[in-house]
């Protein structure tokens, strides 16, 4: 063997074990990525089913491990889990048009969101809860106090699976017609058909369409409204000092009417007169602090409509947190409200027509918003943001402002609506304006010039996605009798338990 060969020989294993190490190191890091990539999907469900662990076993330790106790144990961990999945879905109306907007990013949203739902469940959350569901079931049927148990823990369980099933597939749905559709399976199971009251569950059918058809006219005019002002005026940005801190001023005074009424029932009572002259104060308030904001905002500001989304940024961030607010003020008892009435029956024995809300009840319903919220919200707030039709901040302006006025109008009239509805409905509204607008324009610019418009062409410059609109519908439409049909399933197995 030549010196050569001998040196080569030598060489070889220092060389052999470099790459031997490179190969192991590649693999492992080629493993770690994978298993990154497998355990980031479960970081949201183990942290959801961290805080039900968590509530249940607070729930033990305030009530105990009696048998009539571990009911209430099993209602709270519904609750919670009601809780996060409204989280998940009904918060996406307020966030999403500022997201999508982008007048907001996800992270500031998701933030902004949670501290405003929190502090309106536990400041201003209605501290005395119905227990019927507004009429929907007649008292008689649930006088037993464990017909009146199983039938709130059925309702409240269909109506989370229902939410969480309507959250994978991307369709924001109406909690509180979640809810109602589990009372009326139970309580058909329960007592027959009779016992339902049909009059009022016409009304919620009506809702279907009275809701969003509202909510997107209100939200259309809106738009129209800031068309002709303000983004087709010749002088651009004096039309909006003029009428910016007008519209601010509206959106103030009309937000502070709906939670002064709607919102602040646990500090204080008002009526409609002192609500509508609370909300005129704030208003003109705001209009005449707004004046001076918006003249500085609009200096340097070149004069087309680009500029103008500069000066609705703010009043759109204002409206999502207060809509929010307003939201964890209301749609909390549609979590805890079951539970509270659970709690009551089953302590006291008999059933009540309406129950006080337990502050660590409450405690469950404002955390699980948040932090369903937090982890599973990002998929549907794009979905209203971004993904149905394009929106800036004046579009999505119009649809938080829509969303006030119309659950206003629709109150005072004693239209049932839901929120939800009105919200997405807004979205849509503003879509189909703008597809009308811009048909219409380019109607009147080809006649100008000689050209017209080939209708597939103008079928192809749709700025709605049709096929959300079908999703979204169909999720409608199926809420009610979904619920209702998962609740007498769930009833007919729990009605065999004892209440212990």
């Amino acid at each position: 063997m030549t010196n050569a060969d001998e040196q080569l020989r030598q060489g070889d294993g220092p060389r052999n074990q470099w790459k031997t190490l490179d190969k192991d190191l590649g693999r492992i890091s080629v493993l770690e990525q994978a298993t990154a990539t497998i355990s980031r999907p479960l970081v949201a469900p183990g942290l959801a089913l961290l805080f039900v662990i968590g509530v249940a076993l607070v729930a033990l330790a305030l009530i105990g491990a009696s048998p009539s106790g571990l009911v209430i144990v099993g209602a709270a961990v519904v609750a919670a889990y009601m809780a996060l999945n409204i989280g998940a879905n009904d918060v996406a109306n307020n966030m999403g048009p500022a997201v999508g907007a982008k007048a907001l990013t996800m992270g500031s949203a998701l933030v902004i969101a949670a501290i405003c739902e929190t502090a309106g469940a536990l400041i201003a959350g209605g501290d005395v809860v119905s227990t019927i569901s507004s009429g929907i079931v007649s008292p008689e049927v649930v006088a037993d106090s464990a017909t009146f148990v199983w039938l709130m823990l059925s309702a409240l369980i269909a109506a989370a699976l229902w939410i969480n099933l309507a959250t994978v597939l991307g369709a924001p749905v109406s909690t509180t017609h979640s809810v109602v559709g589990g009372v009326v399976g139970a309580g058909v199971v329960a007592a027959g058909f009779d016992a339902v009251n049909w009059s009022q569950m016409t009304s919620i059918a009506a809702s279907w369409v009275i809701s969003p058809v509202m909510g997107g006219v209100i939200a259309a005019a809106l738009l129209a409204f800031i068309k002709a002002k303000i983004a087709y005026v010749d002088d651009k940005l004096a039309a909006a000092r003029k009428w910016v801190p007008i519209l601010t001023g509206l959106m103030a005074g009309v937000f502070a009417t709906y939670l002064a009424l709607k919102g602040l029932r646990r500090i204080i009572e008002v009526d409609s007169p002192t609500a509508v002259a609370i909300g005129i104060a704030i208003g003109v308030a705001c209009w005449l602090a707004s004046r001076p904001l918006i003249e500085r905002q609009s200096r340097g500001l070149e004069n087309r409509k680009k500029s103008l989304r500069v000066l609705f940024s703010l009043p759109l961030i204002v409206s999502a947190a207060l809509l929010s607010f307003a939201h964890g003020a209301n749609d909390v008892a549609n979590a805890v409200g079951p539970l509270a009435a659970v709690v009551h029956t089953v302590q006291a024995g008999s059933v009540e027509a309406s129950v006080s809300i337990p502050s660590w009840v409450m405690i469950i319903g404002a955390i699980g918003i948040s932090l369903g919220l937090m982890l599973f919200g990002p998929k549907l707030i794009m979905l209203v943001g971004d993904q149905i039709t394009k929106l800036n901040p004046m579009r999505a302006y119009c649809v938080a402002l829509s969303a006030a006025v119309t659950v206003i109008v629709a109150s005072w009239l004693g239209l049932p609506v839901s929120s939800t509805h009105i919200a997405v409905g807004g979205i849509f509204g503003v879509g189909f304006f703008r597809e009308w607008h811009a048909e219409r324009r380019a109607r009147m610019l080809g006649l100008q010039k000689g050209k017209v418009v080939p209708p597939e062409e103008r079928r192809r410059r749709k700025l709605v996605r049709r096929s959300h609109a079908v999703t979204v519908a169909m999720a409608w439409v199926i809420t009610v009798p979904f619920s209702a049909l998962l609740s007498a399933g769930l009833y007919l197995v729990l009605s065999h338990f004892s209440l212990g």
